[in-house]
């Protein structure tokens, strides 16, 4: 049997090639829009994809199941409630595909989608059950999936429960392999592990721990993570016709006039020199393309600014992950804006003097604690619209770490506002060294 899990650092979303190599056979689970990992990995094992199949109609990343058909000829399978617009076969519950002597049993598991399906493996050179089941967006390591993003999250949860049960239903020893890790917005607490078992999830799990129907509802369909970024044009995507390889991203002599650049240097780069209005979301940093989505929110005509080529196709790709398919070009090396950083060494003068300091960070971390006086508007709603932040004081932004409080800060100058981001450290750290906090207690990350 061949058993391939490909991971996406930066989304936190995982895919599957699962095949017979004796047979020559193999299919893909919910592949990336950057496929080419994954033939690279069927041409190295020898097989061939005959299959693509879709757990379910995504909301984060951009699926590659066009390209595959597109550029491959490969049929896609997945269920019918999931109502795709583009070719496909029906994939519906204890519908079998035969790989070899390797087969995928299809589990119809709504709650996170209607369409939702998992897939439970099975190799018929070793035995008649399934040894490891593809959960997709339903069980993950240490968490379950969020029931909110295509129905009322009540009745979601719902289904979400009795799914759960069902994939409960399957032996202790069977292997868990998610559609996420940590990393994604598709759950609050889950692990950053690759796989886990049934029997593991059954005894450590907190979700699978409620006792009924009602208890599971009421804590799954409460406040949970934000949506992902471009949600509804993802699904769009996903489920319209198929999506085809974009064309290279070229450089640009300069930033065409009325167009949003986004810069995916480091932050240090953007600080010394950057061009006036560009946002700053630094390529190498963790979940480039869900803060950029986030960043970017509403822009129609973007660029790309980077250091180096190497740097703008690595932004490129990141983007294109989420759906920003038709990006304009890139441009190299700063420019003559600056932005002045505060360290925490400074926060507290600059705070004695008047400053306005926005809190960036979620709801649920502020929670744990804060700085008094400190308002919290998290990062990713700083680039709607109606924002209500002036320069009638100096403005000052904090997260946990700098990452958030910098993009911030190239949100609000890009709208008029001269704010200075704590880049180097944050929160937890400025309690540490004695500042003030209000009901605040250790937090991670």
């Amino acid at each position: 049997m061949l058993f391939q899990q490909f991971l996406d650092d930066d989304l936190g979303c995982a895919s599957y090639l699962v095949g017979d190599e004796e047979a020559g056979v193999a299919a893909v689970v919910d592949p990336p829009y950057a496929v080419e990992p994954l033939l690279e990995a069927a041409a190295r094992h020898g097989v061939d994809i005959v299959r693509v199949v879709e757990t379910h109609t995504h909301a984060d990343p951009l699926s590659g199941h066009g390209r595959l058909a597109l550029e491959h000829g490969i049929p896609v399978s997945i269920h019918p409630a999931a109502e795709a617009e583009y070719p496909h076969e029906p994939l519906g519950d204890g519908a079998e595909l035969e790989l070899g002597e390797v087969v995928l049993r299809a589990l119809h598991t709504p709650g996170h989608r209607p369409e939702h399906t998992c897939l439970a493996v099975v190799d018929r050179s070793r035995a008649t059950e399934p040894w490891l089941v593809l959960t997709g967006d339903s069980l993950f390591v240490g968490d379950v999936a969020r029931p909110d993003l295509a129905v009322a999250a009540q009745d979601g949860a719902a289904g979400l429960f009795h799914s759960l049960h069902r994939l409960l239903e399957l032996p202790d020893g069977v292997e868990v392999f998610p559609g996420h890790v940590a990393g994604s917005l598709c759950g609050k607490a889950m692990s950053p592990k690759a796989s886990t078992t049934i029997g593991f999830e059954r005894r450590f799990n907190h979700a699978l721990q409620l006792p009924d129907e009602q208890s599971f509802v009421a804590e799954a369909a409460g406040p949970g993570a934000p949506k992902p970024p471009n949600m509804a044009r993802l699904v769009e995507l996903n489920r319209g016709p198929f999506v085809a390889a974009a064309p290279d991203v070229d450089e640009l002599p300069a930033a065409p006039p009325g167009a949003t650049l986004l810069d995916a240097r480091p932050v240090e780069a953007f600080l010394a020199g950057h061009a006036p209005g560009a946002l700053s979301v630094p390529v190498d940093g963790s979940g480039f393309a869900t803060k950029a989505g986030f960043a970017l929110a509403g822009a129609e005509r973007i660029v790309l600014q980077a250091g180096d080529e190497a740097e703008a196709r690595r932004a490129a790709r990141g983007l294109r992950s989420i759906g920003f398919l038709e990006l304009e070009g890139y441009v190299l090396g700063g420019g003559p804006e600056q932005m002045e950083a505060v360290s925490l060494d400074e926060l507290g003068a600059a705070l004695d003097e008047g400053a306005e300091l926005i809190d960036v960070r979620e709801r649920d971390e502020r929670d744990v604690g804060y700085i008094p006086g400190s308002r919290n508007i998290p990062y990713r709603l700083l680039a709607l619209p109606d924002l209500d932040v002036t320069n009638d004081h100096p403005v000052v932004t904090i997260c946990e770490s700098g990452a958030r409080a910098a993009i911030a800060a190239s949100l609000l100058a890009a709208r008029g506002v001269a704010a200075r981001p704590v880049v180097h450290g944050g929160v937890n750290d400025w309690v540490a060294r004695g500042g003030d906090a209000v009901e605040f207690r250790r937090c991670g990350g």
